[in-house]
């Protein structure tokens, strides 16, 4: 399959780089357009504590119809202008393709009842679980996984999802090994060498599967990957400039579905979505202080600056004292919307963008290289790279070099222990070999089969 290759960002001035608009908006059959001006509620949705088996699956989906049902009910009555609802497939409901569908084909349904009663839009985006792991995988590419995978894509494109997205894995758990140990050099591996190339087989097929059956191939997250330093940082387990510069490492990782074929909006948990906008110019979903509901973080307000799509990341079906959890969120996400849509029907986009942005920017380097200023910076830099591992390393480079910037002039707090993190960082970058084959041998060799098997990736290095 054919691939693109950015050599420049989208985005020349930073007044145009804001919230709401995209280079390339998205238009979908029923008249919503992402990217066009309008920022729409995404509400992601799961499970409370359950069974899922073939006798539960009933009530499973009887859950899932009283969510949506519960969503487009809300969003319908604040006049909300549309709406996305994210499916994120359990791991059961992918292992097992046709429970995948089911869900899918049940949400579709009460989505077009509305839309055919109200006349009130929405769209789909359903998103398998990646569940190419474990002890019992054979192989990346084939195998009882793999299909599994695929069929669930091609099962919820026949049942009407509008948008197909993943949070891939290809390379986690040699990540995960990385961030315990702080180890930028295989961090760099793990994302620039084996998940770009992971990312390819995969957006290839998810591209094509959407091509066939008249859908949008959307984008991934580097969920499992950005997410977890993310984390990890937020507990203090590890340096919050490791976090990152992980996270705008990602970016290049994350990219390759907009180079294999995906258009957006990119997924809500893949904070470095804001760096695919920048060099692509497809629109992007994004979360912030909604996404309270699973995770905690530093970047709750500064989330929202370059938001096409406002999301909440994932809340199960539990009762709150003002409703079901799924109704109340859309409730916060719709609201959020009506504050961005305004000011931007005033003529205030960029003004309510820099407050996002000054909110947040201060208090931790997350935060900071998701500033739209240093997000086009960055991404001006990370194009001039050639290949994939070399933008990677472009990307660590240039966040080490950014955030002392920022330190300097006042515009993020780093501490003592931060900024010593940012000099061993800087050394280990520059022992990597310039070499991708002596690279991957380094790596390798200091990496036990059961973190990284090469052969289960057709790695020949």
């Amino acid at each position: 399959m054919s691939s693109i290759t950015f050599t420049e960002v989208a985005y020349t001035e930073l007044e145009d780089f804001v919230y709401g608009k995209a280079q390339k908006p998205v238009e979908c059959s029923n008249g919503m357009v992402i990217g066009g001006g309008t920022v729409y509620p995404e509400v992601n949705l799961t499970l409370p504590p359950m069974l899922i088996s073939e006798e539960t699956m009933p009530k499973v989906l009887a859950q899932y119809e009283e969510m949506i049902h519960g969503i487009c009910s809300k969003a319908y009555e604040l006049n909300s202008p549309g709406i996305l609802i994210e499916i994120e497939l359990l791991p059961p409901c992918t292992f097992n393709p046709e429970w995948g569908t089911d869900v899918a084909r049940v949400v579709k349904g009460v989505m077009k009842e509305y839309e055919t009663k109200f006349g009130f839009k929405s769209l789909l985006r359903m998103t398998p679980v990646d569940v190419r792991e474990g002890k019992t995988l054979t192989h990346m590419y084939h195998g009882e996984h793999w299909d599994n995978v695929l069929k669930t894509f091609e099962g919820c494109a026949k049942a009407g999802a509008d948008f197909l997205a993943i949070e891939s894995i290809g390379g986690k758990q040699l990540h995960d090994e990385a961030v315990m140990n702080c180890d930028l050099p295989k961090a760099l591996f793990s994302l620039g060498v084996v998940g770009c190339t992971d990312m390819a087989k995969l957006w290839d097929e998810i591209v094509r599967i959407a091509n066939e059956n008249n859908c949008i191939p959307s984008g991934d997250t580097a969920c499992g990957f950005a997410n977890t330093s993310m984390v990890m940082a937020h507990k203090n387990f590890i340096p919050k400039v490791f976090a990152a510069i992980d996270r705008v490492m990602c970016a290049v990782r994350t990219l390759v579905a907009v180079e294999r074929g995906a258009v957006g909006p990119d997924k809500d948990c893949g904070y470095e979505g804001v760096y695919l906008k920048a060099i692509t110019g497809t629109p992007i979903s994004m979360e912030g202080r909604t996404a309270v509901c699973a995770h905690s973080s530093h970047v709750g307000n500064i989330a929202a600056c370059l938001a096409d799509c406002w999301s909440n990341e994932s809340v199960e079906n539990v009762r709150l004292l003002g409703g079901m959890a799924p109704t109340v969120f859309t409730e916060e996400l719709v609201y959020d919307c009506r504050l961005m849509n305004g000011a931007t029907a005033r003529g205030f986009a960029t003004q309510l963008r820099d407050l996002y942005a000054e909110s947040d920017r201060l208090y931790d380097p997350q935060a900071y290289i998701l500033d739209p200023a240093v997000v086009l910076k960055l991404s001006k830099e990370i194009v001039k790279g050639k290949t994939h591992l070399e933008r990677t390393k472009i990307a660590a480079s240039a966040t080490i070099e950014e955030l002392r910037y920022g330190f300097k002039n006042g515009l993020v707090q780093l501490d003592a222990k931060e900024l010593k993190y940012l000099d061993i960082f800087e050394k280990q970058l520059k022992a990597i070999p310039d070499d991708e084959a002596k690279f991957a041998q380094e790596i390798i060799s200091s990496t036990t089969n059961d973190k990284f098997d090469p052969a289960k990736y057709d790695f020949n290095f």
